[in-house]
Order: structure tokens, then sequence, then C-alpha cells
């Protein structure tokens, strides 16, 4: 055996590094290098010829590939299983991630109950007792005499648990806690994840047992971890949120099963994630048409169209530099439109703050937001109310409103929930096919769509 190799890996990025730094080289963290120790393999001659025993992969033509339907199976929870690309899918490695006391365990815990009713569960956690599971179950009102409990760090302990019981699905909470005694470093290390993962996705594939994870972020949001965690398993789970919300969204990130993007919403209670079926007539409902400074836009998550509501408050600087905040926009696209709707408009808001939010929480970033957004600060700028109530376009830096996908299912569902009127891109429209009873309005530039709305007469 040759010797054992040593590189030290960023804990937080992932980076590689051949020597020891207080500062990680790419994302700049302080005291985040740890030693990873890994044997290096015998020396052979690059130049020899393969083992005359060696067999040879089996290929086959692609036409000659049979084509298999994946068979699911319900999660207990239509917004989970949307979220999933249609259900669980057997023999699949799902990471869960999300901001501390955002759900996680909570869905977790009502996921297991609900697929326990008709199959063995094993919920493995490295983070509480038995006792403290035992507890939330309580307080959300879940039995099931097929969901095992099994508190233990060690990986080969979990999985020999899970031979013995054989289960439909295993759940660990969380990646980050659970160690591989055969591998170096630390727990929670680059190599403990990279390795518990790849042995956990394994296990799945070869038992056809559906696993799903737990993964901690970091404090700029991203799943902690090397990158190679989220490479190796199938799909990817994202909870968006906050505390002071009561509204989560799980978001789809990556789905080799299904849609990237596709969301499923729900509410945190006293009892647990309950499900928002229909996401548009609740967030909706609190809207007051008559109040200046709001818009609402259709905006597509995966196969989900949603009508979100913008708000916007401009109000004169008491400062020489003025402010700009924005709630669940991005804050640069955000400062792109303000400065067309002063070039292009003449809106004066060089002197005016601005503040923009997404109502109820949501992670706005579709480009179909950008006309709706425009519209909601000239609404704020001039005090009066907007006479449309959907706007949809992306909005060039020449003032153009460009076209946007899947129209057709945007102003579908406006129709559905009883608007009457949308504001949306003349190049879009002469695409569309009859909509009786919505008024239709298609324009190219920014003053069209504000002239359009009744701000300027």
């Amino acid at each position: 055996m040759g010797k054992a190799k040593i590189h030290y890996v960023c804990a937080v990025c992932g980076n590689e590094s051949s020597k020891w730094m207080g500062r990680c080289p790419s994302c700049g963290e302080w005291n985040t290098l740890e030693e990873f120790r890994e044997p290096e393999p015998e020396k052979t001659d690059k130049h020899a010829p393969l083992a005359p025993d060696t067999p040879a992969a089996e290929s086959r033509p692609l036409d000659e590939v049979v084509v298999t339907k994946e068979y699911r199976f319900s999660s207990g929870m239509s917004e989970l299983d949307r979220a999933l690309g249609g259900g669980i899918v057997p023999g699949s490695l799902v990471l869960i991630g999300g901001d501390p006391g955002i759900g996680k365990s909570t869905l977790l815990l009502q996921l297991a109950a609900h697929v326990a009713e008709s199959r063995r569960v094993l919920y493995a956690s490295a983070e509480e007792s038995a006792s403290q599971i035992k507890t939330r179950a309580d307080r959300l009102g879940v039995s099931a005499p097929e969901l095992f409990l099994v508190n233990d760090t060690d990986l080969n302990a979990l999985l020999a648990s899970a031979e013995k019981l054989r289960p439909a699905l295993m759940v660990i909470d969380s990646i980050q806690t659970v160690y591989a005694p055969e591998q170096s470093g630390s727990v929670g290390s680059v190599g403990q994840v990279r390795e518990c993962t790849s042995r956990l996705m394994r296990y799945a594939k070869s038992n056809g047992i559906t696993v799903f994870i737990v993964g901690h972020v970091t404090k700029e949001g991203a799943l902690a971890g090397p990158k190679v965690l989220e490479h190796l398993v199938d799909t990817v789970l994202y909870f968006e949120g906050d505390n002071q919300h009561i509204y989560r969204v799980l978001r789809s990130v990556k789905n080799r099963f299904g849609s990237t993007n596709e969301i499923g919403v729900f509410t945190m209670t006293g009892t647990g994630m309950e499900e928002v079926v229909n996401p548009n007539e609740v967030l909706l409902e609190e809207r007051d048409s008559l109040a200046s400074g709001s818009a609402v836009t259709c905006s597509v998550e995966g196969t989900r169209p949603m009508l979100i509501e913008l708000q916007a408050l401009v109000a004169p600087t008491s400062f020489g530099n003025p402010r700009r905040t924005a709630s669940g926009y991005d804050y640069n696209r955000m400062a792109l439109l303000l400065a067309v709707l002063e070039k292009k408009v003449g809106i004066p808001l060089a002197n005016q703050d601005v503040y923009v939010s997404v109502a109820g929480g949501i992670r706005l970033d579709e480009p179909c937001a950008d006309l709706a957004l425009a519209l909601a600060v000239a609404s704020a700028y001039r005090n009066e109310p907007l006479n449309a109530v959907v706007a949809m376009g992306e909005i060039s830096l020449t003032g153009e409103i460009r076209s946007v996908s899947r129209m057709d299912m945007r102003v579908a569902e406006c129709a559905k929930m009883g608007i009457r009127r949308v504001i949306l891109p003349k190049r879009n429209l002469s695409r569309l096919p009859q909509f009786p009873d919505i008024e239709l309005i298609g324009v190219s530039t920014v003053y069209e769509a504000i002239r359009a709305s009744g701000l300027i007469k």
C-alpha cells in the first residue's frame, strides 16, 4: 500500500487544498479547513494490458433499451407528492434542506406516519431521543404500529437495523450527524458526509428502499457539505419561508423522476404542517384591490401557476441617498426596473425611498413579474390603485415588454380565479386562444402598460 495522501477540505464549500490555511481561498471562511486522509492506490503500469479475467461491462444498442414506467406510492400528502413529481419512487434517495426550525423534522415525521399506515417505516434520528420524537408525535396526533424509531449516529448500526426490519421507507435526521467508523474525519466533515451519502445511495438502490435524509444549511442558506451531496441524491427538496410567516414552500430544485422547480405549499400550525391545496385563493383573499402600490402577477412554479401579489411603497427620502429594500424579490433586478421607470417613463425616483415586498413570504424570481413590479411602483408613486388586476411580462433595458413562456396556462388560471382584466406582452397575445370572459390587453412598452392600467390619462 502507498503512503496515505493528506489534503485539507473546506467544510463549507468543499474546496480542497494541499496545505492547511487559516482562511479558505474559495469561500473566505475562517478555520473551516479539515484534514482528510485517503490511501494512495497501488502503483501500476499505466501501459500494462488489462487483466485477462476482467469481465467486460454489458452494452446494448439504444433502440433495444426498454423503458419501464416508475412505480410510485403516495406520501399521504398531495403537496409533498407534487413536489416529488407525483409520489415516492422506491429505491430513490431524497435530500430535504432548510433553515433550522422551519419544519423539516415535523414534515418527515408526518410523512413517516402516513406511509406507516400501509408500509413499514424506520425513522433514524441522530439528533433527538426517542422520547423527544414521541412527544412531537403526540403533539401532531400521529400514531402508527409500523413506525419504528432508532437513535444512533453509527451508520453501520443504522443500516443493520434497516436490514433487520426491511422497511419500505427510511428517514435519516440528519446526514451531518451520522458517521462511518471506517472513514477518517470528524462527524459532519466533507469526507464523512460524502461517504455516508454514497453508502445510503447504494443501499437504497440495491434494496429498493426509499431513503429521506435531512441536510443542514450554512448561514448563507446553501446546503452544508460538499456539492457532491446534491449530485449523489435523486431529488433535492428545499424549504423556503421564515418564522415570521405561516406559509412554507417546499421547492424541488433537482428531481431525476419529475419536474424541477415544482413546489408544495404548507402552513405551519400547532398540530404540524397543513397542506394549502389552493394557494391562489389563500394568497389573494386578504388583498385590497383599491389600495395603491399593489399588483398581481401569475408565476409558474414547475407545473403550477400561482397568482402572487407584489406590494410597493414609495415615499420621499429624508436622507441624501434614497433607500431601496426588497423582500422576496431580487434586489438588483428591482434596481434595474426602477432605472427603467425613471428613464423610459419619466417617473422621478432619485429622491424617493422604494420598498418592495412579495406577499405571503414567497420568494419570486421569475422575469414574468417585472411588469407587475413596475406597475406597483408607479401606482405607489402616484398613490392611485391599478385598474388591471394581473400583469405579466419581462421588461428589457430599453423599456420593451418581452414575451414569456406558458402564457396560455397563466391566463387559464386567471380565468379560473375569476380575473377579468389582464395586461400581457403583445407578442403573447397573438398566439393565445380565445378567453371570452377576460379582457386581454397587449402592450409593447412599459409606458403603454402604465397607460393601460389607468395611471396615465
